[in-house]
């Protein structure tokens, strides 16, 4: 009796490189979906903080221009408070998408803290945004505005698994790509939930440390 077929496991590649670079030098896959965390200007090096919000609007439409006209991107992102002052990510983000002419599918918000709870000038909230050239979000499919969850972290600056979950199958849902590209995959949580959903999985990393984590990282 001939032994039953077994599905091959997803592939995971992770380069050790500039997550810019990469992308103007690597056209992604058909239909390739794009989830990723751009950095905080803490991440930077300090000479590149201080134009950190005009990097970011700028590495944000290197992302959506890089997304397949049939795909889509979701980007996880949490506000931060700097000199008193809060900076809005997910506004930085749409105006990116505005600029490179990508429409906004959805925008949610993830609960880090219950709600009514004080933390003390620390975010209580994560942004999901999902952008997509050809994708509309159909009232049948409809998800909740509102997240109570984010979910466990794998490491400080890590999308919480929860969230990650919420988008990854969004993506396997709407969008129904061939893998996952993550170009700014810090330790790997995004590639870990589209191994663990059953898709190939690319991310970009420039910490070597960051970027060997990533290869081995399990959503579990």
């Amino acid at each position: 009796m001939p032994e039953p077929a077994v599905a091959p496991r997803p592939l995971r590649t992770v380069h050790t490189a500039d997550a810019l670079a990469w992308l103007a030098a690597n056209p992604l896959p058909a239909r390739a979906a794009v989830f990723t965390s751009l950095p905080d200007a803490v991440e930077l090096a300090p000479g590149a903080r201080s134009g950190w919000e005009e990097w970011f609007v700028a590495a944000a439409a290197a992302v959506l221009r890089a997304t397949p006209d049939d795909g889509a991107a979701v980007f996880f992102q949490t506000d931060v408070k700097r000199e008193g002052r809060w900076i809005d990510k997910a506004f930085l983000v749409q105006v990116a998408a505005r600029d490179v002419g990508v429409p906004l599918v959805w925008h949610k918000v993830v609960c880090r803290a219950p709600a009514g709870q004080s933390t003390f000038g620390r975010v209580g909230y994560a942004h999901l945004l999902g952008f997509g050239r050809a994708l509309r979000d159909p009232v049948e499919a409809a998800t909740p505005d509102v997240l109570p969850e984010l979910g466990a972290m794998l490491w400080p600056r890590a999308m919480g698994l929860a969230a990650a979950r919420f988008a990854v199958d969004w993506l396997c849902a709407m969008a129904q790509p061939s893998c996952l590209v993550d170009p700014f995959c810090g330790v790997g949580t995004a590639l870990a939930v589209a191994n663990a959903r059953g898709l190939d999985a690319i991310g970009v990393e420039k910490n070597p440390g960051r970027a060997e984590r990533a290869r081995t990282l399990t959503a579990t």
